[in-house]
């Protein structure tokens, strides 16, 4: 009797549904403007791992991307699965920041999404405040002062790695955010109301009135108000998203 072929270590279930998962996340972007085309980069540990990583296939257009197609690498750059190269930047931003904390950091993304990048381009440019969106992300916003160009190295990688510990937002000054989240769910969730409330306080200063922030009780309350469903929202939230893919673009699966 002929001895069964061992599947590969990478090809569970789990990894499946991690890589629909990620790929839906893709498309979302694509649908709300979240992406530049072929750049800005979305990563996720492998389930059940934390040296290896999902990556987009440089050079796809986002609205290319299914399940199948992601490619699988370690922290070098070195490819398990995928016909494509690893883009560079992308390594060095993520690996860093997985490898920094592997359990809160399993899931980043990183854009340049028009509203919070205008929010990153101004001097000292902050998400403040002002409405009730905003306040989901109060003292969860990391800044990266300084842009030194592309990231192309470890050093800078793991310079944008130091200054996000602790947050799951990074507001990169002339550059663009990442967040990041135990889940693809938690993670493109903050993304998705981040923008919203970057949105709003882009429009609301374009009016040149004074922006009225809300205060340190209100913010706390909020928070006290949301504590421990923040996880259960974000998952009811991606899920209804992905229904919306399964009958719109359902080779997203593939």
């Amino acid at each position: 009797m002929a001895k069964r072929k061992e599947e590969p270590w990478y090809d569970t279930e789990a990894a499946r549904q991690a890589r629909i998962d990620l790929a839906a996340a893709y498309r979302l972007a694509v649908r709300f403007g979240f992406h530049e085309a072929i750049d800005n980069h979305f990563s996720l540990l492998l389930p059940g791992r934390d040296d290896v990583m999902l990556l987009n296939p440089y050079p796809l257009h986002w609205s290319e991307i299914t399940a199948s197609n992601l490619l699988l690498t370690d922290f070098q750059g070195n490819r398990l699965e995928g016909a494509h190269e690893v883009e560079p930047t992308a390594l060095h931003i993520h690996a860093p920041l997985h490898r920094a904390n592997p359990e809160d950091f399993r899931c980043l993304l990183h854009t340049h999404m028009p509203y919070a990048t205008a929010v990153a381009c101004r001097q000292g440019g902050r998400l403040e405040m002002v409405h009730q969106t905003s306040t989901r992300f109060d003292d969860d916003v990391a800044y990266l002062e300084d842009y030194n160009g592309l990231v192309l190295d470890r050093t800078e990688g793991g310079r944008i790695a130091r200054v996000m510990a602790g947050k799951n937002v990074l507001f990169m000054a002339n550059h663009g955010v990442i967040t990041a989240g135990r889940t693809v769910a938690e993670a493109f969730d903050r993304l998705y109301f981040l923008e919203r409330a970057c949105q709003v306080q882009v429009l609301a200063d374009a009016g040149g009135h004074q922006l009225s922030r809300l205060s340190r009780e209100t913010t706390g309350y909020l928070r006290r108000q949301r504590a421990g469903g923040e996880s259960l929202a974000a998952e009811n939230h991606f899920s209804a998203l992905k229904r919306i893919l399964d009958r719109e673009e359902p080779d997203y699966t593939d």
